[in-house]
């Protein structure tokens, strides 16, 4: 596991060394450039400085002659010994009349003004002027001014390298104290159980850290959202449970308590009816604990709602039948894609179904219909598709039709034999797909009107 404090110092020991290295190439490269100057007026100044004799235009024939004051050479007064200075000084014939250092690598004849020579002993800067007949060379190694150079460069440096450990120091104490909120918020989650799910404190946060604190924050909403929701799950489904439980009982009893075939028979029959909606309701239990938000990662896949729907219709036709009522589909032409779970999709619709087959009265009529609706006639800004299913029961009054998709909720006039949970699965599973459930009067009867966005 990395630790955020140690990378940071990593990083800033790095940084401050990098700049360190920066600021001695940049005063080291500016040392060198005031050496050269301060050379250069140097060299001219030692030129100027010559003796006069130089300069006459008789000069002596006989062999090399020092300048007066030979006892101090010309470059002593202005140089320093250890800086190599070469002096050379020719007349007019190009005969030798001085020359301080036996140096044969530079070059015979001078070249008027300044310029660099490259010799086996390296570069040199040399500066050459004519005094009357006479012309004077003045020769300086540039080691000597890179040396100097570097020498001015540390002595700006070295105070930053001796108060390079007070400021690592310091940079140590800045990141512990900036991370300190961090570890305070690790410290309070870890210190809480698993049903402390309050909101952290954000005051006095860094601005840093505040986002993260604002996320665990809403992560803790969504859990304590969820717990609550399955809570009250759980409550409304004992709270369901208990009535067919001790029905069953009860008609276990009867059936224990039958003193003749018939009576035996009829109260057998009530059973297995109590057991067939007991298995309704658990089975529809399952599903709406498989619909929950978050309960699985719903599939995506293109899904043919006219194909499904008809799919549907034919596995309800029998039930359709027995209740005297006739279920229709119609199927326009071609395909009316979604995209989604199609076993979701089935459910919903098949609840759909099976909740208008339980209120339409014999001799009624449920049309199904699956359609695309083109961004110009629809609400939103781009195609849609709906489903509707539509009977001619009696329906649901317009103040009943945001509570029955409550769970566990039915109408007061709702047939025996449900629990409640049809609509609440269908507004659960539209919700996962981006759906919009809604009812609306068929005068007679409801329009079930769920709307996708299309595939």
């Amino acid at each position: 596991m990395r630790s955020i404090q140690r990378t940071l110092l990593w990083w800033l020991a790095l940084g401050l060394l990098a700049g360190i290295a920066i600021a001695t190439a940049l005063i080291f490269g500016q040392a060198r450039q005031e050496a050269n100057a301060l050379f250069d007026y140097q060299m001219k100044q030692v030129a100027a400085a010559l003796p006069s004799q130089f300069a006459n235009p008789v000069m002596p024939s006989f062999g090399p002659v020092e300048p007066p004051g030979a006892a101090v050479a010309p470059g002593d007064s202005l140089f320093h010994s250890d800086e190599d200075v070469v002096i050379h000084i020719w007349d007019g014939s190009g005969r030798s009349l001085y020359l301080s250092h036996a140096h044969p690598s530079l070059p015979p004849r001078a070249e008027l003004g300044f310029s660099n020579v490259r010799t086996d002993e390296g570069e040199w800067r040399i500066y050459s002027v004519q005094l009357g007949p006479a012309v004077v060379q003045i020769a300086q190694p540039m080691s000597a001014r890179n040396e100097l150079a570097a020498r001015m460069a540390m002595r700006t440096v070295a105070p930053l390298l001796l108060l390079l450990p007070l400021i690592g120091w310091l940079v140590w104490i800045a990141v512990g104290r900036g991370l300190r909120p961090l570890r305070e918020i690790a410290a309070e989650v870890r210190e809480r159980d698993a049903n402390a799910l309050a909101p952290l404190a954000v005051s006095r946060m860094p601005d840093e850290i505040a986002p993260l604190t604002l996320a665990l924050n809403q992560l803790l909403a969504r859990l304590s959202h969820a717990i609550d929701t399955q809570r009250a799950f759980v409550a409304d489904a004992a709270h369901a449970l208990r009535t067919p439980l001790a029905a069953l009982q009860l008609q276990v009893q009867l059936v224990e308590r039958a003193d003749s075939a018939e009576a035996r028979q009829e109260a057998v029959g009530k059973l297995r009816q109590g057991l067939e909606r007991l298995t309704h309701m658990v089975a529809q239990l399952l599903t709406l604990a498989r619909q929950e938000p978050g309960a699985a990662l719903p599939s995506h896949e293109a899904v043919d709602l006219r194909v499904l729907a008809g799919t549907v219709v034919a596995e309800m036709t029998q039930a359709a039948l027995d209740r005297h009522i006739d279920l229709g589909l119609d199927a326009g032409p071609g395909p009316v894609a979604v995209c989604g779970d199609v076993d979701a999709l089935r459910i919903l619709l098949t609840n759909l179904i099976d909740n208008a087959l339980r209120y339409v009265p014999a001799g009624g009529r449920v049309d199904v219909q699956a359609c695309r609706i083109p961004a110009a006639q629809g609400r939103a800004g781009a195609d849609t598709v709906e489903l509707v299913v539509r009977d001619d029961g009696p329906g649901i009054p317009a103040a009943e039709r945001e509570r029955v998709f409550d769970r566990f909720y039915r109408v007061p006039e709702a047939p025996t034999g449900g629990s409640g949970l049809g609509l609440a699965i269908v507004a659960e599973i539209a919700q996962t797909h981006g759906a919009r459930v809604s009812l609306e009067d068929a005068a007679p009867g409801l329009r079930v009107r769920v709307v996708f966005p299309a595939g």
